[in-house]
């Protein structure tokens, strides 16, 4: 069903019946072309208005993150806020990868609050000054929406943390859910106001706050150029499905074009969920992943984000960094120096680190009085119990390491608690023999990339260090095996956090490694980092992204489905509902005619257990073959000896079974048989193989037919069961490479037989036959719902009809359901089939009658005197 719903009905179908003040619906400076947003297109989306490109604007990047890249501070005696980009943020250093774009705007909340009052002229301010939209959320919305639902419930879901008790996140609670999505309308509402010209601006949103964010900027512009990318891990689906809008959330992420992943397992968990939950199956396209959705295909882009080189190379430039390299450089004389950075985070497994440099100081005694791990904590970005009782623990822990193995002058483990600016950060990675990162879980981590940079050095602090110039540089590395960052370090000694023993002897390892191996490591990882840099990364996905959206105006969009289920359905130009009196209108004039239809999916439902045509088909299609003008034939893949019982009543009815192996014109006449294939052999080699796969695989079995054989897996496990068919798959064709068959997959099934027999076969061979007997159709009508139609579709396209008639046949290739298809037509379901047949059913008798009282009357005229 087409929705033209308005975004109350997001509201009403997410629960949301919150009241707040809107957002004012215009910013000052920001919508320069009249008539884009109006009150029309918010509550009512039309395709052609809401994405109607404006003259004369230029092409923009918005991006979308829950803070702006921005610093702000309040004078108390004046009552003016300041404000200045904050330099560290990767919003502002991505800016560096779109050189080709003219401006960017960025969309986001402050990190402070700020008055009602003062709100219009700070938006100004920021608008003008910085490019920047601030998004005012209410502050019991916020506090709901950020600490609540995204910090206490969606952040331990997305790093594997179940709420099974209050201590680990909180439980799911409705009225959070409707604040999270409360606050992401008013970011769409924002980027709504922020949008020019949808043919050229794009939209880049990031991070799990704002993951319905996708399905309020779809409806409101169907053809946006909409990127996600989520910087946190995306969990296995047996943790995700816990999550009780997981079918919401999954379905407003493919409403982006292109979905970002830093990893190919947060992608493949992704794809996993979708294949589960929604059913839906991807492909690699060229190198591409991609998912079709509806007629549009939602790309997977699988890129670790990269840092910004100049911030960090400035940093180690910058004096201040000297002196600290100077002083530490005095501090540690003659120690061995580890580093760890941390947030102080739950997730970041800073205890575990610290028992590890216990066990390592307790095995080897010479180490005592010479290493050292200066770990820096930086402040939570959150608060709550399990903080605070993280925080007590590594205390503890530093406090019994220090009172066992310190003395005077010497503490193994200095703990650092405190803001460190990222000068004073940079001298600590520069002197570090080795960088220590022991994350349980870590959607990224850019530590190693920073330590990596700063151990390359440049010529200052090269100086500082009293290092040669042109000296070799070296790094030793050791990560935790769940972090981000850790497939693209190939030279990281990589180690389970959970194995104290492991990270402790991997610490000793990186710290005695040869010179030669540190700097063939250091090297190697260097080229990476330097290369993959954050200007790199956002470069590369906007290529991706240019690419995903290439196809957005050469197709129609509808949208359908209400509230948070909202989705668009892209599809050919040419692709229509077919007409009842346009086609009724074709099916009068006509004398001679043939018509195609598909069983199962077409006559009757998929989700019908009883698969038996009803009294109403049969009626149908009696009335259909009581017209000698009509040829009508049921094309099934099913067995011949079902249809032959099921349609006994319908002597008149054509019938072609196994996709054509089997064909007979009439009740009354005979099975033919393909001449295509006539040797079965190959089914005792198919056979064995199949029933390996089927043993192997819970959930599948075999289907014997006469001239195929079919290995179905839709009660198997999705993933497993995908697996194992791309398996079989290649399997039956390698055994099978030198037999007349075709090894073809489809909808969870692997399907072997005879080359050349399709449903495509079926048609052409009928319409030959009506050909050569000189009856050439005037009309032909094929409906199929699946795949094996589409070669019926094509068929009747491609077949050369007799130049005897009058003028080109009326055909009608119609699928069922609106989806992709070589068809021009569609049909929403079997009832709209059954309506249209029966229809047809209705002229023919009309015609029939006709012609009876013509005859009728005709015959009486000639019996006059």
């Amino acid at each position: 069903m087409v929705s033209r719903s308005c975004i109350s009905l997001l509201d009403f179908a997410s629960g949301n019946m919150m009241n707040f003040s809107q957002a004012p619906r215009s910013l000052p400076g920001i919508m320069t072309v009249p008539g884009i947003i109006s009150d029309m297109d918010v509550d009512g989306t039309n395709d052609d208005i809401s994405d109607a490109p404006s003259t004369g604007s230029c092409a923009k990047m918005i991006i979308v993150s829950n803070f702006l890249p921005l610093n702000a501070q309040k004078d108390l005696n004046s009552g003016k806020w300041s404000f200045s980009f904050d330099e560290d943020s990767l919003l502002l250093q991505m800016k560096d990868g779109f050189s080709a774009i003219p401006e960017v705007v960025y969309v986001g909340s402050l990190k402070v609050d700020v008055d009602s009052g003062d709100q219009e002229e700070v938006s100004q301010k920021l608008l003008e000054e910085f490019n920047c939209v601030p998004t005012f959320i209410p502050p019991d919305i916020y506090k709901k929406f950020y600490h609540d639902f995204c910090k206490h419930h969606l952040w331990p879901l997305f790093h594997y943390m179940l709420p099974l008790s209050l201590d680990h996140g909180n439980r799911f609670d409705r009225l959070l859910w409707q604040a999270y999505v409360s606050a992401n309308k008013i970011f769409a509402d924002k980027v709504t106001e922020v949008i020019n010209n949808t043919e050229e601006d794009y939209v880049w949103v990031h991070d799990y706050h704002l993951m319905v964010l996708p399905t309020f900027l779809r409806k409101r512009f169907n053809r946006i150029k909409l990127g996600f990318f989520l910087h946190s891990p995306f969990p296995t689906s047996e943790i995700y499905r816990t999550l009780l809008v997981r079918d919401e959330i999954l379905k407003a992420l493919l409403n982006a074009d292109l979905i970002g992943f830093h990893t190919f397992d947060y992608a493949r968990h992704f794809l996993s969920c979708c294949s589960r939950m929604l059913g839906l199956d991807y492909e690699s396209k060229r190198g591409h992943i991609g998912l079709e959705y509806f007629g549009r295909t939602v790309y997977i882009k699988i890129l670790p984000v990269g840092i910004h080189m100049g911030r960090v190379e400035s940093a180690l430039n910058h004096p201040s960094s000297s002196i600290k390299v100077k002083e530490i450089q005095e501090q540690f004389k003659g120690k061995r120096l580890v580093i760890g950075v941390d947030d102080m985070d739950i997730f970041k497994g800073i205890s575990l680190k610290l028992l590890a440099v216990e066990h390592l100081l307790l095995q080897n005694s010479e180490l005592r009085g010479k290493l050292v791990l200066v770990q820096i904590v930086n402040p939570a970005r959150s608060s709550g119990k399990d903080v605070q009782e993280a925080k007590m623990e590594i205390y503890s822990i530093t406090k019994r390491i220090n009172d066992t193995f310190g003395f005077p002058g010497y503490e193994p483990v200095v703990l650092i608690d405190r803001h460190v600016p990222f000068c004073e950060k940079t001298a600590y990675y520069a002197l570090a023999e080795c960088c220590i990162v022991n994350a349980v879980r870590d959607g990224m981590n850019l530590i190693p990339y920073k330590y990596i940079v700063c151990r390359q050095g440049t010529p200052k602090m090269d100086e500082a260090l009293g290092v040669a110039s042109g000296s070799d540089h070296t790094s030793s590395l050791v990560v935790s095996e769940f972090t981000g960052c850790s497939p693209s370090l190939s030279g990281a000694i990589r180690v389970n956090p959970w194995d104290i023993e492991a990270v402790a002897n991997a610490v000793d390892t990186a710290i005695n490694m040869p010179d030669l191996e540190k700097q063939l490591r250091h090297g190697k990882h260097y080229c990476y980092v330097s290369s993959h840099d954050v200007a790199y990364w956002a470069c590369s996905f906007m290529q991706d992204l240019k690419r995903a959206c290439k196809d957005h105006y050469s197709k129609r969009c509808w949208g359908i489905g209400f509230g948070l289920n909202f989705r668009i359905l892209s599809l050919s130009p040419s692709f229509r509902k077919l007409s009842i009196d346009y086609i009724i209108s074709a099916y009068k004039r006509t004398s001679k005619r043939a018509i195609f239809l598909d069983y199962d999916g077409t006559m009757v439902p998929h989700t019908s257990l009883a698969k038996t045509p009803t009294p109403e088909v049969i009626s149908i299609l009696n009335n259909l073959c009581a017209d000698p003008m009509n040829s009508v034939f049921i094309v099934s893949g099913r067995g011949k000896k079902s249809l032959s019982d099921w349609f006994v009543q319908c002597e008149n009815l054509g019938i072609a079974a196994e996709h054509g192996y089997f064909l007979r014109w009439s009740g009354m006449s005979d099975w033919e048989t393909s001449f295509l294939a006539v040797d079965f052999d190959w089914k005792n080699i198919a056979e064995p193989v199949m029933k390996l796969y089927t043993e192997a695989t819970d959930g599948s079995y075999i289907e014997v037919k006469e001239s195929a054989m079919v290995w179905h897996h839709q009660d198997a496990d999705p993933d497993f069961g995908s697996c194992q068919a791309k398996e079989l798959l290649d399997h039956l064709e390698n055994v099978l490479a030198n037999d007349p068959v075709a090894v073809k997959r489809g909808q969870n099934i692997v399907e072997v037989k005879p080359q050349g027999v399709t449903k495509g076969y079926v048609a052409e061979k009928v319409l030959s036959k009506m050909i050569a007997s000189g009856k050439p159709p005037g009309f032909v009508l094929c409906i199929g719902d699946d795949r094996s139609d589409e070669d019926m579709f094509e068929s009747i396209s491609k077949t050369p009809y007799s130049s005897s008639l009058p003028s080109a046949p009326a055909i009608f290739a119609c699928t069922v359901g609106q989806k992709p298809s070589k068809a021009r037509y569609y049909l929403d379901d079997t009832v709209d089939v059954l309506a249209l047949l029966q229809c047809l059913a209705d002229a023919s008798r009309s015609n029939l009658s006709n012609t009876e009282t013509q005859v009728s009357f005709d015959n009486v005229v000639r019996k006059e005197p």
